[in-house]
């Protein structure tokens, strides 16, 4: 059973569409379900990501988190959007249910690839953030262990 948030972002998703030119592109997918996700963000020369849009190919689940996630970091800094896990995603939609986590997981490396874009665009290091998996099914299996 989904919570009155998530349908709603799955209803009314937010920040749906691309940025051309976006300062950073992150695409993750999970091969096992097929969800593909692409986060596109606009980053000002302060590092406040200034507008934030996505593009998901997947279940209700996955279109409900990359709207979540997009409305987590808009506004934010870099550092404040390294900052939002995919258990932030989770809160901020009153739960998922167990078979959907995979979906939250999903929305934040696409932010952190969006991010290693960034990063590797403008010869930057941005700490603590690592090099993103396109296929976050080989992340669910080590964590399952």
């Amino acid at each position: 059973m989904y919570s009155d948030k998530v349908m709603d972002h799955f209803q009314n998703p937010r920040n749906v569409g691309e940025i051309e030119d976006a300062s950073g592109v992150g695409t993750v997918g999970n091969a096992k379900c097929g969800d593909i996700m692409r986060i596109y963000l606009e980053i000002d020369d302060e590092g406040i990501i200034r507008d934030v849009k996505f593009k998901t190919f997947g279940c209700g689940a996955a279109v409900a988190t990359s709207s979540m996630a997009t409305e987590l970091v808009k506004g934010k800094s870099i550092r404040e959007a390294m900052l939002v896990t995919n258990k932030a995603v989770m809160e901020a939609l009153d739960g998922l249910p167990p078979v959907k986590v995979h979906c939250s997981l999903l929305a934040e490396e696409a932010i952190h690839a969006a991010l290693w874009d960034y990063a590797e665009k403008n010869g930057i290091v941005i700490e603590g953030l690592e090099r993103p998996r396109s296929d976050i099914s080989e992340h669910e299996e080590e964590a399952a262990y």
